[in-house]
């Protein structure tokens, strides 16, 4: 159809019928015969059960191609206009075969990995009726103690730019209208939702405009340059203004600065929550600042059907703000060929073959032993299929490991430790739970304690229980539940090797762990194949390669702590250690414990040779960087080659290190090669105080290492013609 087309069915379009079209419900309020509904939001104190919501223009939750196909049909029959209906879900990191939880897949630092995993959750979920993700979730985190960091890449803007590239890329491929495998992506959620005061959900992020451009907005622009169909906006406010209420955020920086043009939805219940706020009276006010702000689709509330056709008729909007609305909800609906095809990609004989396939589960077997993170080795890993093992701790059995955000996941499907490992070992281990995740009973800890005396390696598997990470999962404390740091510490005592794996969603004060453990494996929720791919990296059979994308910190007093940090007027590091009067902790380094960007291997890589092309880059110049790595242990492996650069001196202050590339390469024993990096101007931009994007000319320092703390570095001087200093 084409837009002449559309602009026709406007016309013929009522006020009420246009509203529906913004307004986003559950299936049940569409057909009431619906099934598989998946709920994410609270129901309390919203009105939409008392609204007819039946010709909302789009539904979230519901799955199944036999069950899609039948609210499709039902509401076609009834529709005037025939419009069909948008299905939407939050498909985050895959649909039955579930991937590692996000905030993983960024720790394999492998953007076609993460583009496949995308690739596969659209397939299965284009086969079950599906049309929209709400995924990928670009906010940028640098607090663990916000439960939801599991669903971000991660504390850097650049590659989480790659990686929302990527993941964009294999949600949507180059043609929705004819690839009926493909979904339509929503980059969420607009914007700065990672940064809320004390890493609590939902609350106030108050930030500089000039943070906001530097650190937050540039993935959401990876994204949308990668052409995302949707934005979702977010709970929190920016500048003192919800965002769902933002007419400067949504109008004026996503709209006209960005240059997007597609579908602006609400999260759950964010335009009525204007009212809690305290920036709308009422639902009609609610309304008006959310349509007048520029947002498409209100999700789960009523404040559009109660009231935009009112607004118009009493002139206080013009029915012209509902029209461009509607009709970017309609460009959508053409765009994946559903005027043609309402019933695009559902299909029950597909949805047979392609759910957990082989192929499928293969490529999730491996893409979480790429994310888990070996932590600590002290020679115990790997194990030997041999080895007589205790396999001890309340995720030695447990299936739940997909994580948040696996909403149509089930765990049934997914492959134990126990499992895992059994596979591998020429004896099968013993098995004890040793406790519950927080709570533990004297009969559990003396089974554990016996079985661990009997082994000669015991494994413990140790973490969060799902629930508490994800949205609405935030911590005060993140460490381990006390009833599991007094298994850590009982087992200790034997004196045996011990290795710990922890299932997690977010970065853990690790005391009471890492030290009493020989070898700590950072395994995240890795998804239906979890005890797999765990059991291929603790045997040998894939070697470690994760490197961490958010740093982890000593204790949650340090938090956040993140490595493109300020270097302050008084580092600590240029001032005398007995001086009082540096920026320091009295209790505490100022670092984090493990890195961003860290992560070991089963061998062992060696820089060397570290050289610029040129100490000075001319205007529209580049820089070549290139560092000889060697593989200097006894097996092949890889390692992810970082490059950071610092500018000295900034119009504004600069950070100590920016992450500007990354090679993964793949090295024989005793095998060296020369990775090579490209430092052009767009790699010295920032945001000046005027909020221009540009660079200065001076000092700079490029680094290159196996992480943001451990690297070579050079200088080179920036020097375009007719400039110097900061201008």
């Amino acid at each position: 159809m084409n837009e002449t087309k559309l602009h026709d069915l406007i016309e013929k379009m009522t006020l009420e019928e246009k509203a529906a079209q913004m307004s986003q419900v559950v299936s049940s309020f569409i057909h009431k015969g619906s099934s598989d509904e998946k709920i994410t939001g609270p129901f309390a104190g919203m009105e939409v059960a008392n609204e007819d919501m039946t010709g909302s223009g789009s539904v979230l939750g519901a799955t199944g191609a036999d069950n899609l196909r039948t609210i499709q049909k039902a509401y076609l029959e009834r529709s005037r206009l025939g419009i069909p209906l948008l299905f939407m879900a939050d498909v985050i990191h895959g649909y039955k075969t579930v991937f590692p939880v996000p905030l993983a897949l960024g720790c394999t630092w492998d953007p076609k990995a993460v583009e496949e995993s995308a690739a596969i959750a659209a397939k299965e979920s284009a086969a079950a009726g599906l049309h929209v993700t709400f995924s990928p979730m670009v906010d940028l985190v640098r607090d663990p103690r916000w439960g939801r960091v599991m669903e971000s890449t991660g504390e850097d803007p650049y590659l989480n730019g790659v990686l929302a590239r990527a993941l964009v890329r294999g949600y949507q491929g180059d043609d929705l209208k004819n690839d009926q495998s493909k979904l339509a992506a929503c980059v969420k959620h607009f914007a700065a939702y990672g940064a809320p005061e004390g890493g609590r959900d939902y609350n106030t992020v108050d930030m500089s405009r000039r943070q906001l451009m530097e650190y937050y907005l540039p993935a959401y622009e990876a994204a949308l340059d990668e052409g995302a169909e949707l934005v979702m906006t977010a709970f929190n406010t920016v500048e003192g203004i919800p965002a769902t209420s933002n007419k400067w955020l949504m109008r004026d920086l996503l709209r006209k600065e960005m240059g997007f043009d597609g579908v602006l939805i609400s999260d759950w219940g964010a335009v009525q929550e204007a009212i809690p706020h305290g920036v709308a009276a009422d639902n009609r006010d609610a309304a008006l600042k959310a349509v007048t702000a520029g947002l498409d689709i209100e999700m789960m509330t009523p404040c559009y059907v109660q009231h935009l056709k009112t607004l118009v008729e009493e002139n206080v909007i013009s029915e012209a703000l509902l029209d461009e609305a509607v009709l970017r909800i309609l460009k959508l609906k053409n765009k994946l060929g559903l005027f043609e095809n309402p019933y695009r990609g559902a299909d029950t004989e597909l949805e047979e073959t392609v759910m957990l396939s082989e192929t499928h589960r293969k490529a999730a077997r491996e893409t979480a032993a790429k994310s888990c993170v070996l932590l600590k080795n002290e020679g115990v890993l790997p194990l030997r299929k041999s080895q007589n093992v205790a396999l001890i701790g309340p995720f030695a059995e447990s299936t739940d490991l997909m994580g948040p955000w696996s909403i149509f996941g089930e765990e049934k499907d997914v492959v134990s430790v126990r499992t895992g490992m059994t596979e591998k070992l020429d004896t099968e281990p013993a098995v004890e739970k040793g406790c519950d995740i927080e709570a533990v009973l004297p009969e559990q800890l003396e089974a554990a304690v016996e079985a661990a005396k009997q082994a000669e390696v015991v494994v413990l598997a140790l973490g969060e229980h799902s629930e508490m990470s994800g949205e609405a999962g935030s911590r005060t404390n993140i460490k381990l539940p006390d009833a599991q740091l007094q298994l850590v510490a009982e087992v200790k005592k034997l004196g045996k090797p011990l290795v710990t794996v922890l299932f997690n969603g977010r970065p853990l004060d690790l005391h009471g762990v890492v030290d009493e453990s020989n070898a700590v494996l950072e395994a995240w929720y890795p998804g239906t194949e979890a005890g797999h791919a765990v059991a291929d990296l603790l045997f040998g059979d894939t070697n470690p390669s994760g490197k961490l994308t958010m740093s982890f910190p000593h204790n949650v007093g340090q938090v956040p702590v993140y490595y493109n940090s300020f270097n302050t007027g008084r580092p600590k590091d240029q001032i005398d250690p007995e001086d009082r009067f540096a920026s320091k902790y009295l209790d505490a380094p100022n670092g984090p414990l493990f890195p961003f960007g860290f992560g070991l291997s089963y061998t062992t890589f060696t820089y060397s040779s570290l050289a610029l092309s040129s100490e000075v880059m001319e205007e529209n110049g580049t820089i070549r960087v290139s560092v000889n790595v060697q593989n200097t242990g006894a097996v092949a492996g890889e390692e992810t080659v970082q490059m950071y650069v610092r500018d000295l001196v900034g119009e504004v202050v600069r950070p100590v290190k920016e992450l500007k590339g990354f090679s993964k390469i793949h090295l024989e024993p005793g095998e060296t090669k020369q990775v090579v990096f490209e430092v052009d101007e767009e790699s010295l931009k920032y945001h000046h105080s005027d909020l221009t994007y540009t660079c200065d000319a001076g000092e700079f320092i490029v680094s290159v290492g196996p992480d943001s703390r451990n690297t070579e570095e050079g200088r080179f001087s920036y020097s375009p013609a007719g400039r110097s200093g900061q201008e």
